[in-house]
């Protein structure tokens, strides 16, 4: 844990001795948000459809003030990360009340839990823009196996969707996106050749080709948090137009010409849902290659080929067959059962089961090998 949370842990310890709940002594609300992410197929071995990570969502009940409505008023997004504020006096630490709002919001006990970074930029909470407490929320990722959720009532309950709907462009395993150089490389040199003098144009159209493998560049697929970020930006994604716009009617910022809303890039989230989810998928995605996390996700056996579908699902690239299945084997990751799979339309697959020593007798023990981009089978 951090320096600046372990004394965040600290203050909140003493506030609570207080008798002050939830808020710092500024005002701001502390709160928690998780990631929490699953992969759909992962929990049967054999023959299963396309394996897709998926990621609990709730809904937002935010509502724009009347007194700033208009009459066009498109409905307000309602995705969101399951959340809520801290709470000191009932909770001993943050993981506790992480725990908890999934208990009660999703109905889920959670397994593997990380936390993530500190959220507090000004306005992430747009009720702070209509007289609100400013929020700062701390962020975790959180891994499950699939299961039921506790659906709750049509406002708040909770629901299992694709991850990749929130970021179409982080999905190579079949091929290169369409979405990049059809919507998105186009968007990207207007925004670059927009910027107001030539050091920024050489800036921005670095960043945009190292962040979006334009150019030549390689993709890594580790930069998810960048990718977004510089969508946001650019003023290319749903949330950056919403912001801009709630702030000017809240007389934060200037009022300008309104612009076009851009074409949804991936399905938008309330708050800075995005840029967690993000956060969550990019750490996600650089612990595959040195810790066994994915094993988190898995059934206590499964056969080898459903493992690399759930790995190839959350790095969102293809990997060589034997080479994955001769690093699971070598690296001493997995164990043999002695048992078969025979529902796998072909010959029966041999299951495995996870060995936990691996993790005292390696100090690296990924599911991936770190590659200079996608490999083909």
């Amino acid at each position: 844990m951090t320096g600046d949370l372990r004394a965040l842990r600290a203050y909140l310890a003493g506030t609570a001795q207080q008798g002050v709940v939830r808020r710092v002594a500024d005002g701001t609300q502390v709160g928690l948000a998780v990631a929490i992410v699953a992969v759909n197929g992962a929990s049967a071995a054999g023959a299963v459809p396309r394996v897709v990570p998926r990621v609990v969502t709730v809904r937002s009940g935010f509502e724009i003030p009347e007194s700033h409505r208009r009459g066009d008023e498109p409905l307000p997004h309602r995705d969101a990360l399951p959340g809520a504020p801290f709470d000191p006096q009932r909770f001993r630490t943050l993981q506790d009340g992480v725990r908890a709002v999934a208990e009660g919001r999703a109905g889920l006990a959670l397994r593997y839990v990380e936390q993530l970074y500190s959220f507090g930029d000004r306005y992430r909470d747009p009720h702070e823009l209509f007289g609100g407490a400013r929020s700062l929320v701390v962020g975790y990722l959180a891994l499950v196996r699939e299961a039921p959720l506790r659906m709750g009532d049509g406002e708040s309950g909770a629901e299992w969707r694709d991850l990749y709907d929130f970021f179409p462009w982080e999905d190579w395993r079949d091929e290169r996106p369409h979405l990049l150089d059809s919507v998105i490389r186009p968007a990207l040199a207007r925004w670059v050749a927009a910027a107001p003098d030539e050091p920024s144009r050489a800036r921005r159209g670095e960043r945009a080709g190292m962040a979006f493998a334009l150019d030549g560049a390689a993709w890594d697929s580790e930069r998810v948090l960048e990718r977004y970020e510089l969508l946001y930006e650019a003023g290319l994604v749903v949330e950056a137009f919403r912001d801009h716009d709630l702030a000017r009617r809240a007389g934060v910022e200037t009022a300008s010409a309104r612009p076009e809303m851009p074409r949804a890039l991936g399905r938008p989230m309330a708050r800075d849902g995005r840029r967690i989810l993000a956060t969550a998928l990019e750490r996600l995605r650089g612990k595959l290659k040195y810790r066994p996390i994915v094993f988190e996700l898995l059934p206590p056996t499964f056969t080898l080929n459903q493992l690399q579908q759930v790995v190839e699902a959350l790095s969102g690239e293809r990997l060589h067959k034997q080479n994955f299945r001769r690093l699971m084997i070598s690296g001493g990751l997995v164990e043999p059962t002695g048992r078969f799979e025979s529902q796998t339309g072909g010959r029966p697959a041999e299951l495995h089961r996870f060995r936990r020593h691996a993790i005292l007798e390696r100090t690296s023990t990924g599911a991936v090998e770190p590659t200079d981009g996608p490999l083909e089978d």
